[in-house]
């Protein structure tokens, strides 16, 4: 086993040197290669330590001239998260002039770099303005979603061609790669584009916002996301549904906090021997005391005769909410059933339930059976008439 390993260790030395030496053009000594690699590796960490370790007293000085209170601001976290940056593209540069890159190379890493720095920082910036913007004319959350979507993906677009160009990539030969490429991404994903397209135009036309509680193609849901190629809705399960916007743009959508409070309808039966003011009277004081239940002119809850039923004399309550309860809505109207329900109970009104009356013809035949339970005169009057019912 012992010798089988050596022949594989010797082997492996003699194919990785036959490789270097046709990459370097002359034989390599194991020895060496393994003092070089492990002293380039030692040179390495010092540079890395030493540029970091200037970053970590360069930001303990800051901290303690802007003091304790200033370091939790956003300004602070972005000056820390650039100085980090600048202090690993000096170590990178230093590396790789120490594994023997060009000196034009090492000027094409510089501008890159330096150029990504500025790229994020006009991103920040940009995209700083371009919120308080959107907040100072009080547009949604959705329409500042899709700006902040398309400024990153504008930014990250011009920060990729630019930098590229830095190590010599021709700016027009990319432009027209991209455009030949969206071209062919175009015809292959006409579905996502159709779903980008429809939600543009729900952003732009907003049917529901962030925050509204909508049913589309028949699922309800509160809207949390309004992305670029798809609609996340919550359920009142907690559960996400992602609608594609092209679905939402073609279907039918309701839209319950679109005009603020919303009135819910409750159907409550009665029996017909019941006055219906008699019930109106029981259940108002409940519509009344209910905390979630509106009051405001023009909302006040009310209870209206809705319906003569085969069996029941039919009310229906009607109350509103306000658009912050549509989370709650069924316990709001569980809670409210239920109250009327035990109201009604204890002022003797009676909730009607479905009888079911069976006749039989030719009752003729069931009377010796009759005979035995019943008057004899109660039996003949019942064969007379032909039936009977139990």
């Amino acid at each position: 086993m012992v010798e089988f390993t050596a022949v594989v260790v010797e082997q492996l030395k003699k194919n990785l040197g036959d490789t270097l030496s046709a990459f370097g053009g002359h034989d390599y000594e194991w020895r060496e290669v393994g003092a070089y690699v492990l002293s380039q590796m030692l040179i390495s960490i010092l540079y890395l330590a030493l540029f970091f370790g200037a970053y970590l007293v360069l930001i303990g000085l800051i901290r303690l001239v802007i003091g304790k209170r200033n370091v939790e601001r956003s300004a602070f976290k972005h000056g820390r998260s650039g100085l980090r940056y600048l202090a690993g593209l000096g170590a990178l540069l230093v590396i790789l002039a120490q594994f023997g890159a060009g000196v034009e190379f090492l000027k094409a890493v510089a501008r890159a770099g330096l150029l990504a720095l500025g790229f994020y920082v006009a991103w920040l910036v940009i995209r700083r303005l371009t919120a308080e913007t959107l907040r100072r004319n009080r547009l949604d959350a959705s329409i500042q979603q899709l700006a902040g979507n398309v400024l990153s993906v504008v930014m990250a677009t011009f920060a990729v061609v630019t930098i590229l160009a830095q190590f010599g990539f021709d700016l027009l030969s990319i432009v027209a790669g991209l455009g030949i490429v969206g071209i062919a991404v175009g015809f292959a994903a006409q579905s996502t584009l159709s779903n980008f397209i429809a939600g543009i135009t729900l952003l732009i036309e907003r049917p529901f916002r962030i925050g509204d509680w909508v049913t589309i193609n028949g699922q309800d849901g509160k809207v949390v996301k309004i992305a670029l190629r798809t609609t996340w809705l919550r359920t009142r399960d907690n559960i996400f549904t992602m609608i594609p916007n092209d679905s939402v743009a073609s279907s039918e959508i309701v839209n319950y906090s679109a005009e603020g409070a919303t009135r819910l309808n409750i159907s409550v039966g009665i029996a017909y021997k019941e006055s219906a003011k008699a019930a109106r009277d029981a259940i108002m004081p409940v519509l009344l005391a209910h905390p979630e239940v509106l009051q405001s002119p023009g909302m006040e809850p009310r209870v209206v005769l809705k319906n003569l039923g085969d069996s029941s004399v039919d009310l229906e309550v009607k109350i509103w909410i306000t658009p912050d309860n549509l989370d709650v809505q069924p316990t709001i109207m569980a809670d409210v059933l239920e109250q009327i329900k035990e109201t009604l109970d204890e002022a003797g009104i009676e909730i009607p339930f479905p009888h079911l009356q069976l006749f039989v013809d030719e009752a003729k035949g069931l009377k010796p059976i009759l005979e035995p339970l019943y008057p004899k005169n109660r039996v003949d009057r019942a064969a007379e008439t032909g039936g009977d019912s139990a």
